[in-house]
């Protein structure tokens, strides 16, 4: 944000003894939160947004300056290998392949020249995939094994992926149709038809909606929507190979439209069985990408990509270590691959299709394994003149016919399409038997058990070592979840006044740090009248300034009577520096919280980064006592009542609120990375994240959401690592955003001389001041 500096010449830090220059104000709830203009505002809610296209441009200057330097194809190999890895590694943890996969048929549908087996398999101990195999009615002594990943719209009931696995059948074809993770029989969440929710709701989206929540839950343990998609078509392939008569050589794996290339792409990237891969809308030009591309699309074409809440399309740390999603598709080569787009493609000017045509041509001498499938028309048309599907459609397969002849002898043209379309019941998985003999267990159950192993495996690396450095143990894990926590320099002061009104006699006044360039948090200091050092609570909570002063004024008029200075920082993207008010799947929060995360950061740890500069700054102030700093936690969002419905779809009116645990998290983090502070104080946070893991829908913001946080030792691990600096936790809420009952609180942390917790509130104020009070600095108003 550019902002003049207009420093006062001679900057008075608090008022005069003897009384105000203005008028006394009656209440804190009555002083403005605003530090900032409107037009301030207005520019310093658009700072996150300028910042990450920053870090975008960065992201693509240094792929394209690398992608220049590769003259071979031991460097390209080089390249890919090293990017691979760290693709394999940001996707979470893994099991071991089974050395032999469990499956069973559960049904069969006879068909003219195919037939249909519903199978499941187990790709997880005690998860199981459910899916349809097309197979011929003659099979073959060698046949070509087709897996189709889904799109984020449809299961795999739906009419488009029968008729490829029909046809494909009927020329020879094994064809695999899996159910997604969260989608079809394997849905977590309860609404699948009309009648499973009183009023009207759209039935059709709920597992695409529903697969926020769980790309939410995986990764705070760790591990992602993307890895575990990778890993059950991955498993898919067993499936195939475990086959009489598949050609092991002859194994093809096509990605639907909106959402079913990207996991395709990325499973064919690590997977080398795979023969030929078919990422539709993954790689390159997107729909929503403005048709025909620029002239200088080489240059200015945009390779890392935008992104949203849909978390297999931004794959976290791509931006930072590089596997953007052209590489990962490049790096199946000498494979085969087909190029594939919804819409139209500018293949003049794709500069994504350059780079293929240098990979496999030059690097392999493969140029006639590459190929191209489009539709026509573009996203923002209408279906009479545009190709939209729900998977692949007629059109795409037209262009994809050919090329599976070429590569691998499938004979189908346009005239041998067939469609007959089964029914939903005809295709289901799980019969009563079957359910009765393997016992499936739900997604939620095998994310809570892996949850509760993960945070005893971190206990069980930090349990003999000294306080000290377990401290240190901590604070490298948690920076490996949030990012880079450290400010890179001192913040910079660019504008103090004081206001001419006091409140009980304390000074207000505004401040505005920039802690990076262009990135701005603006404080109030609330400063009692009197010289001296005084002790300071800094407050923090995702409702900012004005929660606080709105909220508990009562407690801070505690404090400021007692002495202490308070100082109520709005932190980046919170209070005045937010962008629009919206918290939900759809808001700018979550796209920018989705978003930050490709470059290896947190908007947690980016705020903890901001606050710990704000910590550093008050630290140079000759009116506060560098020795005597507590943190102050808050949340002000309303909680559910315990009685609430917790049972309603996405997208109608009623869904219970959600939690605002920021405030809590980011004191604990500090009282972590800032270990001289007096005392850390929590209210409203939550009280575990293993919890969420527990239900189908999630009640946490994204951006409270932390990477890796379970893994990581959740929340009771991190109190413990803040402790000896004392810490007291009240008022928590449950995952459904419910207050906490005191037995649950007494579950998750283990109460010490040095930490304490309460299921009630009680003062925040009176707490603080015991911490901060030594020989006459602090006094109780209240004594």
């Amino acid at each position: 944000m550019r902002r003049s500096i207009s420093l006062l010449l001679a900057v008075v830090w608090w008022a005069p003894s003897g009384g105000t220059r203005g008028e006394e104000i009656a209440g804190l709830d009555r002083v403005s939160p605003e530090v900032l203009s409107e037009a301030e505002r207005s520019d310093a809610g658009g700072m996150i947004e300028r910042d990450l296209a920053l870090c975008s441009a960065a992201v693509n200057a240094r792929n394209r300056a690398d992608w220049a330097m590769i003259d071979s194809r031991e460097a390209w190999e080089a390249f890919r290998d090293q990017r691979l890895a760290k693709l394999r590694r940001s996707l979470g943890e893994f099991p071991e392949p089974p050395t032999e996969l469990k499956s069973r048929v559960t049904g069969l549908v006879d068909g003219n020249g195919f037939r249909i087996e519903n199978v499941v398999y187990e790709s997880r101990p005690g998860f199981w995939v459910t899916a349809n195999l097309y197979v011929p009615a003659a099979p073959a002594d060698s046949m070509p094994g087709i897996l189709i990943a889904h799109s984020h719209h449809r299961d795999k009931f739906h009419s488009e992926l029968q008729d490829m696995g029909m046809t494909w059948a009927r020329a020879g074809c094994l064809v695999l149709v899996i159910d997604q993770v969260g989608y079809g029989e394997r849905r977590a969440h309860p609404f699948h038809r009309a009648e499973d929710f009183p009023r009207p709701f759209p039935t059709s989206r709920q597992d695409y909606r529903f697969r926020y929540d769980n790309g939410v839950q995986l990764h705070l343990l760790g591990d992602s929507l993307m890895g575990w998609m990778t890993w059950d078509l991955s498993r898919g392939v067993d499936l195939l190979l475990a086959r009489d008569g598949i050609d092991p050589k002859r194994i093809l794996l096509l990605g639907s439209v909106a959402g079913g290339g990207d996991p395709a792409g990325v499973t064919a990237a690590l997977d080398k069985r795979i023969t030929a891969c078919v990422p539709f809308n993954f790689g390159g030009p997107q729909p929503e990408s403005k048709y025909p591309l620029p002239d200088d699309a080489e240059q200015s074409f945009d390779l890392l990509g935008g992104t949203y809440w849909d978390s297999t399309r931004g794959l976290r740390l791509g931006g930072r270590d590089d596997f953007l999603h052209w590489v990962i598709v490049a790096g199946t080569a000498p494979r085969h691959l087909i190029h594939a787009h919804e819409f139209t493609w500018d293949g003049e000017r794709d500069p994504v299709w350059r780079r293929y045509q240098r990979v496999w041509g030059d690097f392999y001498g493969a140029a006639d394994r590459i190929g191209v499938a489009h539709g026509y028309g573009t996203l923002r048309q209408d279906a009479s003149q545009a190709s939209h599907c729900t998977h692949i459609g007629r059109a795409h397969r037209k262009m994809i016919h050919p090329l599976f002849k070429e590569w691998f002898g499938i004979e189908v043209d346009e005239s041998d399409e067939y469609s007959k379309p089964r029914t939903n019941d005809a295709l289901r998985c799980w019969t009563d038997a079957a359910r009765a003999e393997l016992q499936p267990r739900t997604l939620n159950e095998v994310m809570t058990e892996l949850a509760v192993a993960r945070i005893e495996r971190a206990r069980g690396r930090l349990k003999d070592l000294p306080p000290a450095e377990r401290r240190r143990a901590l604070q490298a894990e948690w920076t490996r979840c949030l990012g880079p926590v450290t400010p890179s320099g001192p913040a910079k002061l660019l504008s103090s006044s004081i206001d001419t009104d006091s409140v009980n006699g304390a000074a207000i006044e505004r401040i505005v740090l920039e802690v990076e360039p262009d990135l701005v948090v603006p404080l109030i200091v609330l400063r009692p009248a009197g010289a001296g050092r005084r002790p300071v609570v800094v407050g923090v909570a995702q409702e900012g300034k004005a929660g606080f002063l709105v909220e508990r004024g009562n407690e801070l008029r505690r404090l400021l009577d007692g002495g202490a200075m308070v100082v109520l920082p709005d932190l980046r993207g919170t209070g005045e520096t937010r962008a629009g008010s919206s918290r939900g799947l759809d808001s700018a929060a979550t796209n920018q919280s989705v978003h930050v995360q490709l470059f290896g950061e947190t908007l947690v740890g980016q705020r903890l980064r901001d606050l710990r500069s704000v910590l550093a700054w008050l630290r140079t102030r000759g009116d506060v006592d560098p020795e005597r700093i507590a943190l102050w936690g808050e949340s002000f969002a309303p909680t559910n009542s315990t009685d609430a419905e917790f049972r309603v779809p996405h997208s109608v009116a009623g869904r219970p609120g959600e939690s605002e645990p920021l405030g809590g998290l980011l004191a604990l983090l500090g009282g972590l990375f800032e270990p001289d502070l007096r005392g850390v104080y929590l209210a409203g946070g939550l009280n575990d994240f293993a919890s969420v893991l527990t239900h189908f829908a999630v009640f946490v913001p994204h951006d409270a959401a932390v990477p890796g946080a379970i893994a990581a030792g959740d929340l009771g691990l991190l109190a413990e690592g803040v402790t000896p600096t004392p810490l007291r936790i009240e008022a928590t809420v449950d995952h459904l955003n419910r207050p906490a009952t005191a037995d649950a609180l007494l579950r998750i942390y283990a109460p010490s001389d040095s930490l304490e917790v309460e299921h009630e509130r009680t003062s925040s104020a009176m707490w603080l001041m015991e911490r901060l009070r030594s020989a006459n600095s602090i006094h109780d108003p209240d004594a």
